[in-house]
């Protein structure tokens, strides 16, 4: 981390945005680790990594309005409005160095965060790492979000099956619809500023090898948003929620962007 150093820190477990899982030490952590989910997706996403991770990373896993323990709260409309917020909950959290991972949807959240606090609070992250989306430049929208409940869910299907058989059970359909609906809709509504901002960040991409929501090309293109040159792209067999299988792998690599 860069720029204004923080006179106070302390981590953020009782705030709605995150779900925090301590260092494994006990300490105050070397550095935090803050994770953004998938559209429909939720903090469980990132349950198993702090098992994975070395014992002085703390874990900061999203926790997106109008879901689980916010699932009476509205959903964020516009991309904006969620960098906005989240940005805001990190704020007590920066006195120690923070890098950004996020996966599908998650990447924009991220990358949308990155820039607020470089921005607005003169804080870089130590590394911006973004997972199965094509940098927000050249996403094409699929207007999925139009399309009613049985082409949304096909939609999500034809990217890859994790959690995709709750859709089957009616009462858990009903539950889960609306936030894949929300999300969907705010992030192919989501248009960067033009030209898109670059960040002072170094940027890893990663992709997975079968994924079909993703072609190569428009993920090599993240390479175009950071100011410092330092790009990298990592690929792992699998489609669009690669990193559920390869959680082991991918958190190691993470480890390494964490100690560079």
């Amino acid at each position: 981390m860069t720029g204004t150093t923080r006179a106070t820190d302390r981590s953020p477990r009782d705030d709605p945005w995150f779900r925090a899982y301590p260092t494994a030490s006990g300490r105050p952590p070397r550095i935090r680790l803050v994770c953004f989910p998938h559209a429909g997706g939720t903090a469980q996403l990132f349950h198993g990594w702090s098992a994975r991770l070395p014992d002085d990373v703390e874990l900061l896993a999203v926790r997106y309005p109008g879901r689980q323990e916010r699932l009476s709260e509205a959903f964020a409309e516009d991309m904006a409005t969620l960098a906005d917020k989240i940005t805001a909950a990190l704020l007590p959290s920066l006195g120690r160095p923070v890098a950004l991972f996020g996966h599908s949807m998650g990447s924009c959240v991220a990358y949308e965060t990155a820039l607020r606090l470089e921005s607005q609070h003169s804080v870089v992250p130590r590394r911006l790492v973004v997972s199965a989306r094509s940098a927000p430049h050249r996403f094409r929208g699929t207007g999925l979000h139009q399309r009613d409940d049985d082409e949304l869910v096909a939609g999500v299907r034809r990217l890859g099956s994790l959690g995709s058989e709750a859709y089957d059970i009616p009462e858990l359909r009903e539950l889960l619809l609306p936030a894949l609906r929300a999300d969907y809709r705010l992030v192919e509504n989501y248009r960067p500023v033009s030209p898109p901002a670059r960040t002072r960040a170094p940027i890893t991409a990663c992709l997975g090898l079968q994924d079909p929501g993703c072609d190569p090309d428009s993920v090599l293109a993240w390479s175009e948003l950071t100011r410092t040159g330092d790009f990298a792209l990592r690929t792992y067999p699998g489609d669009h929620f690669y990193l559920a299988a390869r959680e082991a792998e991918l958190v190691a690599d993470i480890t390494k962007d964490l100690e560079a």
